[in-house]
C-alpha cells in the first residue's frame, strides 16, 4: 500500500519526536534555573558530568518513545498478519523495555522527571494504528514507525558526539543500538515506503509545543515502568546489515 502525502500528514503529524529541545522542560529537577531555549546550557553539575538541556530532553525523549511505541510493539505481537510484523513487535516491546529500565535508573541520579503518558501526538500514533485491522495494521503501524525513528537517530548521534555526561552518553549508545535494530526489522516486514518516509522525515508539518510535549508527572505519582512479558527475550543490539540486490527496472 502506497500512502499519499496528504493521508500521510493526517497518520504521521510530522513524526513524534521530531522535537525541539527545549520542549520537554520539566521544572522537578536538579540545578534547574530560569528556563531558556539554549540546548547546550548546563542545568546541573552532576558527578557522572554536566548535565545540558539538550542531556536532560533527550532521556525524556527515550522514555516517551516507550511510552507509545511498547503498547504498539504488544499490539503488533498479537495483531501482526505476519512473522516479519510479530518480530517487530517482540523487537520494540524488547528494545523499549530495556531503555525504559535504563531511563528510571538514571532519571533519579540527574534529577530528571520522567512522563508518565506520551505526548498527544505520540497517543495519536498508537489510536491510528488501533483503528485499523489486518493489512492495513501492519502498513500503517510499520510506517508511523519508520518514520519516527528515523527521526531519532540523528537527534541520537548528537547527543552522544556532544554529551560530557557519561550515563547520558551510555544511554545515547543504548538507544542508538536499539533504534537501528527497530529500523531493521521493520524494513524487513517489506511494508515501509521509503519516499513517504523520506519525504516526513525531511519536512514535518509543524504542530503546537503541546501537541508534542508529554505531561509532566503528577507531584507524588510512583514512576510507570514498562514490562518485559516473561520468556520474551530477543536481541537488539546493533545489527550487521545484510544487503539484497536491488531489482533492475526496465
Amino acid at each position: 500500500m502506497r500512502l499519499s502525502r496528504n493521508m500521510a500528514g493526517t497518520v504521521f503529524v510530522g513524526g513524534a519526536l521530531s522535537l525541539t529541545l527545549a520542549a520537554l522542560a520539566y521544572p522537578a529537577m536538579l540545578g534547574v534555573q530560569n528556563a531558556t531555549t539554549s540546548p547546550s546550557r548546563v542545568i546541573a553539575n552532576t558527578r557522572y558530568g554536566p548535565l545540558t538541556e539538550a542531556d536532560r530532553d533527550f532521556v525524556v525523549k527515550v522514555r516517551a518513545a516507550g511510552l507509545w511505541e511498547h503498547p504498539l510493539g504488544l499490539m503488533a505481537m498479537k495483531r501482526g498478519t505476519t512473522a516479519e510484523m510479530k518480530e517487530a513487535g517482540k523487537h520494540l516491546v524488547v528494545g523499549h523495555s530495556r531503555l525504559d529500565e535504563a531511563c528510571r535508573k538514571i532519571a533519579p541520579e540527574l534529577g530528571i522527571a520522567l512522563p508518565n503518558q506520551a505526548s498527544p501526538q505520540q497517543q495519536q500514533f498508537v489510536a491510528t494504528a488501533d483503528g485499523s485491522t489486518g493489512k492495513q495494521f501492519d502498513t500503517t503501524a510499520v510506517n508511523i514507525m519508520r518514520v519516527t525513528h528515523g527521526q531519532i537517530f540523528p537527534v541520537i548521534a548528537k547527543i552522544r558526539a556532544s554529551t560530557q555526561n557519561t550515563l547520558v552518553r551510555q544511554l545515547a549508545d543504548q538507544a542508538n543500538d536499539t533504534v537501528l535494530d527497530h529500523i531493521t526489522v521493520l524494513e524487513r516486514t517489506g511494508l515501509v515506503n521509503f519516499d513517504q518516509a523520506n519525504f516526513q522525515q525531511t519536512t514535518p508539518p509543524k504542530l503546537p509545543k503541546d501537541q508534542l510535549t508529554p505531561p509532566p508527572p503528577q507531584p507524588g505519582s510512583p514512576v510507570l515502568s514498562l514490562t518485559l512479558p516473561p520468556g520474551l527475550d530477543v536481541n537488539t543490539t546493533s545489527p550487521t546489515p545484510t544487503p539484497t540486490p536491488t531489482p533492475t527496472i526496465g
